[in-house]
This record gives structure tokens, C-alpha cells and sequence, in this order.
């Protein structure tokens, strides 16, 4: 089965008077499976929001293919009725109902009405249709913006920072509402800030930086790919079991230890100077030390050098 999106040496550079030349997306590459949630993840000014408007064509690009479906995002209205899309925040009158507000759009977009009701049911809303826009949280509004991008119901949902302003409940909701529209068969691309929701929900992931993809893959590969073998320890003299253990630090009294392929082997390393454990426990990577490693330094590209780095893992 071919992609759902196919995304192949990106390029985009803003040009104005007062900054000069920026180059937003330097070669860009993704690709996103049918029926996956696949998450996108960068640091701001890495080239997400860019990447997402140029694929709706929102903005062109400078080169590089697109293709949704197996279609030219040059044909992208050929398409467009496959695809629920929220880019950026979207804005609402605030003297509407959640309830007028989305009967609008589908008018407007040729829905029956009937989804109304059924996509405020979705999203959470349905007990507070009848109440103005002005009236709802931040959390809320958000609902209102993914349930307007659900009314036909789309074979692709496109989300930019589904979970703004979501409470804890809300982003279970969140969570399970993605969940379940993958298993229906609905391809979801997300971009986001929260790391640990997108490690929960995604299947797979890309990561951005500087306008590169630095890394993409299956998230639980990513992170057994970054997996140092870290335990954290506790003993009565942690500096002592520091210096015995070799590649090892003290955290908040606690030595952390690096490098281990049998846990055995700190117990008998310890035991064997009168040191016993009080806590022995697997330190697992997590995507937000993943993300922190492969975004916080600059990236120099140098003569012929390839666009990814070496870590990335695929299926």
C-alpha cells in the first residue's frame, strides 16, 4: 500500500527586507502509513508549520516533491475532500454557538447536517452546543477546531497542537479519540510540543530541526535505539558505589549507571564491597531526552554530507 503522504526533498526560504534570506526547510523528507497516528515534532522555528501549509498548499514551495493519496499536492482540490486539516489556531465568532459555528461549515462544505450533532458528540461538546464560542475555555474551542475538522469525515486528519489547552481528562479524550479513528481506518498526522502525549498516542514518529529530519521511525524503536542501559541505585554511600561502578553519576542521591547489559552485574559489583541496594531500577529513554539530544545543538551540514544523521530507524 503506498503512503499517505509522501513528502521528498522539501524546500521553502522566506525572503523579506528587514531579515534577508531564511531558509525554513533545507531538503525535507517524511513519510506517513495509511491508518497510522504518526507524530511531527521540532522545535519551534523548525520548519513544522511551514512543512504543513506548504502540503495543503497553503504556501508553495521552493522545490522538492509532495504527493497525498498518490496525488501532486499541486492537485491538492482533487483530494481535498479526503483531508480534515487544523494548521496554526483556528479562529471563531465568538457571538456563535459551537453549534451554528459548525452548521455553517457544513453548509458550506456540502455536509449533511446530521454530522453536526455527531461531531460535537465526538469531541465532548454536545452538552454545550447551544452556548457561544466566547464562552469556552481554551481546551474547548480546541475540541470545537478538531471536531470541525472531522464533519467530512476525512480519510486523513491533519492536527497541529491538538491538545493546546486540553485539562488531564481532556487530553485522555484526546487520546482515545485519535486512537479509535485509527483504528477505523483514518490516517493521523500530528505536531506538537507535548512529547509525552505524542509518545503515548503515536506509532511513529519524524523529527525536524534546522529544516532537516534528523530522525524517524517506529517510537518504540527510536527509543530502544537510544536505550544506554541506565539504572539508577541506592545505596548507603553512593559516591563510593559511583567510583566502583565506573560510567556512573550521583543524582539527588541516587547513582545513575550507564552502560549496563546485565543488572546482575551492579548487585554483585556492590554486594561484593558490603554496599546493598535499596533500589535498583531500569532508567528507560524516553522521547523527550530523544528529542532534547538530537534538537538542542545547532546543526553545521557540511560539503556532501548527508541530510540525516545516522540514528534514525526504520521499519
Amino acid at each position: 500500500m503506498s503512503p499517505v503522504i509522501e513528502i521528498s526533498g522539501l524546500r521553502k526560504t522566506f525572503r523579506s527586507l528587514r531579515r534577508g534570506e531564511k531558509v525554513a526547510l533545507d531538503g525535507f523528507d517524511m513519510e506517513v502509513s495509511a491508518g497510522q497516528v504518526h507524530g511531527f515534532l521540532g522545535p519551534n522555528g523548525s520548519g513544522k508549520t511551514t512543512t504543513l501549509r506548504a502540503l495543503l498548499g497553503l504556501v508553495r514551495a521552493d522545490s522538492g516533491s509532495m504527493r497525498i493519496f498518490g496525488v501532486s499536492s499541486r492537485d491538492y482540490a482533487s483530494v481535498a475532500h479526503r483531508v480534515g486539516a487544523i494548521v496554526e489556531s483556528p479562529q471563531f465568532f465568538g457571538n456563535f454557538s459551537g453549534a451554528k459555528t459548525l452548521r455553517l461549515l457544513a453548509m458550506a462544505g456540502g455536509v449533511p447536517d446530521e454530522r453536526v450533532l455527531q461531531t460535537l458528540t465526538t469531541v465532548g461538546l454536545a452538552d454545550r452546543r447551544s452556548d457561544p464560542v466566547k464562552s469556552y475555555s481554551l481546551g474547548m474551542k480546541q475540541r470545537l477546531a478538531v471536531a470541525s475538522a472531522l464533519l467530512k469525515r476525512p480519510e486523513l486528519l491533519i492536527l497541529d497542537e491538538p491538545a493546546n489547552g486540553l485539562d488531564p481528562a481532556g487530553m485522555h479524550e484526546m487520546r482515545t479519540l485519535l486512537r479509535g479513528l485509527a483504528a477505523a481506518g483514518v490516517t493521523v498526522l500530528i505536531s506538537s510540543h507535548l512529547l509525552s502525549e505524542i509518545e503515548q498516542v503515536c506509532d511513529t514518529v519524524t523529527i525536524i530541526s534546522h529544516g532537516r529530519r534528523v530522525v524517524h521511525g517506529p517510537v518504540g524503536a527510536i527509543l530502544a535505539g537510544h536505550d544506554e542501559g541506565c539504572y539508577r541505585v541506592r545505596v548507603a554511600d553512593p559516591d563510593l558505589a559511583a567510583r566502583l561502578l565506573g560510567d556512573a553519576r550521583v543524582e539527588d542521591g541516587a547513582v545513575v549507571v550507564s552502560g549496563v547489559t546485565d543488572p546482575a552485574w551492579i548487585t554483585e559489583t556492590l554486594g561484593r564491597q558490603g554496599l546493598w541496594l535499596t533500589e535498583l531500577t531500569r532508567v528507560a529513554p524516553d522521547l523527550e531526552r530523544v528529542f532534547l539530544d538530537l534538537t538542542s545543538a545547532p546543526q553545521v551540514p557540511q560539503p556532501g554530507a548527508p541530510r540525516e544523521i545516522e540514528l534514525e530507524v526504520t521499519r
